[in-house]
């Protein structure tokens, strides 16, 4: 029997990242003042390495990640780039630090990512980019946005945020746009602590993306743009040096964890797998189910409760979305209903633990306790 909460995600740290730290300290170099130390140096390059691109540039959160893609495009007041409302306000709110403005859009029911239908209703002359986000780590379809965006002549920014080590179409996601966004947050599939990354192939954006997150400098006193401190420090480089080479790992056994807990619940008629495209792998993140409304049977806010009060961490990603959170409500005016597939999902997902510290026992028993609470 457990008697402790399972918490639906937390970061595998063991001695070979506390060495690795301890080894900065000795150093005495704890950052550089062109965010380029000998442990950033490192993990940049295994990131670039992994993902099979030619730049990685760190940086102190997945947040600073995006704003400084944003940053790198020179978007005027008021133009526009389109997003799906099902996702982290970060994705929205950089895009309104830079004066430009989110226009959300529905998501693919299956897979909870933006649709490309949708994206195609609200362009604009004033359109200038998409992000799709590849949520839960399922990958976004990127194909029909990368012909949409080649003929309207847009950029595509992947936020992979959640997706470290998912492929679509067997290339790494955040190697498939003109820049990608990852967070190193401590939930996530890999961690420095906090942190991010940003991954290109454009030579062009790499260097602005190096002077913005190091205040626009192109040499030492040297600002030929204005810019930010995003700069990741050394000891978070060196623990994501750490973990970049223990993703692979990590990423089986989520896969594992997810497989055994389909199979103890997948029968039971309460619920909705999630939906994994044949184009796709998924890097399981999150392990999001449904619990389809119905009068006649437990909703889904009493089963987290009840799951809860089992000792099973549970979450609701994201309730409210976007355009029902009063932020961008109030400014954008929006009433309800915009977004069907989106305000459904709200009501229906709740994600369960499958992280690499989830013990076989303890999947048993998640398994077990679901069955019994939705039976």
């Amino acid at each position: 029997m457990v008697k402790y909460m399972i918490p639906v995600n937390r970061p595998l740290l063991g001695a070979e990242e506390k060495e690795a730290v301890l080894k900065v300290l000795d150093s005495g170099i704890l950052t550089n003042k062109e965010g380029k130390g000998p442990m950033v140096s490192e993990f940049e390059k295994k990131f670039a390495a992994y993902v099979k691109v030619k730049h990685a540039i760190a940086m102190n959160s997945g947040t600073a990640a995006l704003h400084a893609a944003l940053l790198a495009l020179d978007l005027k007041h008021d133009e526009e780039v389109i997003i799906p409302s099902f996702t982290f306000i970060a994705t929205a709110s950089m895009i309104l630090h830079v004066g430009a403005k989110p226009v959300f859009v529905d998501i693919d029911p299956d897979i909870y990512t933006i649709s490309p239908h949708e994206v195609k209703k609200v362009l604009t002359s004033k359109t200038k980019a998409i992000i799709p986000v590849h949520l839960y780590g399922h990958p976004a379809d990127l194909d029909p946005l990368k012909e949409f965006a080649a003929d309207q002549n847009l950029v595509i920014i992947e936020d992979a945020c959640q997706a470290h080590g998912a492929t679509y179409k067997r290339q790494q996601v955040g190697s498939i746009g003109d820049l990608a966004c990852f967070s190193f947050y401590p939930s996530k599939n890999m961690t420095t602590g906090e942190g991010g990354m940003l991954t290109t192939n454009d030579d062009e954006i790499a260097e602005k993306i190096r002077m913005i997150i190091n205040h626009g400098e192109k040499g030492a006193y040297q600002t030929v743009r204005l810019g930010h401190n995003f700069r990741m420090p050394e000891i978070s480089a060196a623990i994501g040096s750490v973990q970049i080479d223990k993703l692979p790992q990590f990423l089986a056994r989520r896969r594992k964890n997810v497989q055994q807990l389909s199979t103890l619940i997948g029968q039971n008629p309460y619920i909705q797998l999630p939906i994994v495209k044949d184009w796709a792998t998924h890097s399981w993140y999150l392990f999001t189910i449904r619990i389809p409304q119905n009068p006649g049977n437990l909703s889904r806010d009493a089963f987290i409760e009840k799951m809860r009060a089992a000792g099973i961490g549970t979450a609701v990603y994201y309730k409210p979305p976007l355009h029902l959170i009063p932020y961008f409500k109030k400014l954008f005016n929006f009433q309800g209903g915009e977004f069907p597939e989106t305000e459904k999902a709200t009501r229906e997902v709740v994600s369960l633990p499958v992280h690499p510290g989830v013990t076989d026992e303890e999947i048993t028993y998640i398994g077990k306790k679901v069955n019994e609470i939705l039976k």
